[in-house]
């Protein structure tokens, strides 16, 4: 055998074993692909995880279908029988708050605690505790008394109502997890959103635009503590006659600097239409697209999040909000969700009452800015 031909035989017994090899991990691969894909489809549809998991999973599923579950299998909070409703399992509990999480603009930048009861309290700081400097041997005084500000959101029931027809409900293949998870977060981020933004505290959140408004600004230090700062743009339902990028630019420094670096723009889908058009003294746009979906739009390097619950541009409207949410508004969730079965309000259909207590308030009124289109 010649030497080119020995070489060629060791092309082809390396092609054939890297064929081989290729095909193996192939189909490796493929069997990994299905045993995930299945591991997915356990862990929204039946509850995978501990054995408890599963139980309580399938005894929701029987609730749902015949209206009967197992009092061994419900969770202990919030569940009350067949008259207040038993608790929804956690893991549907997880899914809701997830898609929440995605859905409600407010509470994407806000503060949010989970709490096991509808009496919440937050105690923010005034500033009251004094310090200062001293040498290594010098006595050492009292600080003054710390003046606290006790911050109580208002509660209230969020409910929604869902209909699965019997035939949805009976099907082994329906995932009704993920069904029911959808239309109650659905549901909820509509409702929570509006709340956030103008709630009146009764029954419900107070949003943080309902409060005390004044014009008075932090540095002056007679603005009451709950009152939030508006900056007027001098025309009634109109931005300001002269360049508007100016008054956006003084919103931005109007708030202080420890609340300014986590800052986010809040306002509607209209109002930020209006603001893509704007150019600075160069003639470039000041609004940044979103690139991606994980990149949000810049306004002079802040985010910008739409919230289709703020008001529109109209004489002494407050259509727009800078500042840093997180420290600013405080949005408080009772831990679980109830659900009651009801098979007769609307036959044949099986309706899912669910039910959740949230809370909100305006937590720290030097955290947020708002624009009023008004003369004063």
């Amino acid at each position: 055998m010649s030497d080119l031909s020995q070489i060629m035989k060791l092309i082809e017994d390396g092609n054939t074993t890297f064929t081989d090899f290729k095909n193996a991990m192939s189909a490796r691969l493929d069997h990994v692909e299905n045993i995930e894909a299945k591991g997915r489809r356990l862990t929204i549809g039946t509850g995978a995880g501990t054995e408890e998991d599963k139980q309580e999973m399938k005894s929701f599923r029987d609730f749902v279908r015949t209206g009967q579950m197992e009092a061994k299998a419900m969770t202990t909070t919030g569940s009350s029988g067949a008259d207040g409703g038993y608790a929804v399992p956690k893991q549907i509990d997880v899914m809701i708050e997830n898609m929440l999480l995605n859905m409600s603009p407010i509470r994407q930048i806000a503060q949010v605690r989970q709490t096991s009861t509808g009496d919440y309290h937050h105690l923010v700081n005034l500033r009251g505790t004094a310090s200062g400097w001293l040498g290594e041997t010098a006595a050492r005084g009292a600080t003054a008394t710390p003046q606290l500000a006790d911050v109580k959101p208002t509660m209230g029931d969020l409910f929604a109502f869902p209909q699965a027809s019997q035939w949805m409900a009976d099907d082994a293949y329906f995932d009704l997890p993920t069904w029911l998870a959808q239309q109650v977060s659905d549901e909820f981020a509509r409702a929570e959103g509006s709340a956030f933004v103008s709630g009146a505290g009764i029954n419900q959140p107070t949003g943080f635009l309902a409060g005390t408004l004044s014009a008075v600004n932090d540095n002056a230090g007679t603005r009451p503590f709950g009152t939030l700062q508006y900056l007027p743009t001098g025309v009634a339902g109109g931005w300001p006659a002269s360049n508007p990028t100016d008054f956006l630019l003084k919103m931005i420094f109007e708030l202080k600097a420890g609340f300014r670096q986590n800052g986010s723009w809040v306002l509607s889908k209209s109002v930020l239409s209006q603001i893509a058009q704007f150019k600075d003294s160069s003639g470039r746009y000041i609004l940044t697209p979103m690139t991606s979906p994980t990149v949000p739009q810049m306004l002079f390097g802040f985010p910008v999040v739409e919230a289709e619950d703020m008001p529109p541009i109209a004489a002494n409207a407050l259509s727009i909000a800078f500042g840093d949410f997180k420290r600013g508004y405080l949005i408080s969730d009772r831990i679980g969700m109830r659900v009651v079965r009801d098979e007769l309000t609307n036959k044949p259909y099986i309706g899912l009452y669910c039910v959740k207590r949230t809370g909100g308030i305006l937590l720290n009124s030097e955290a947020i800015k708002v624009a009023k289109f008004a003369v004063s």
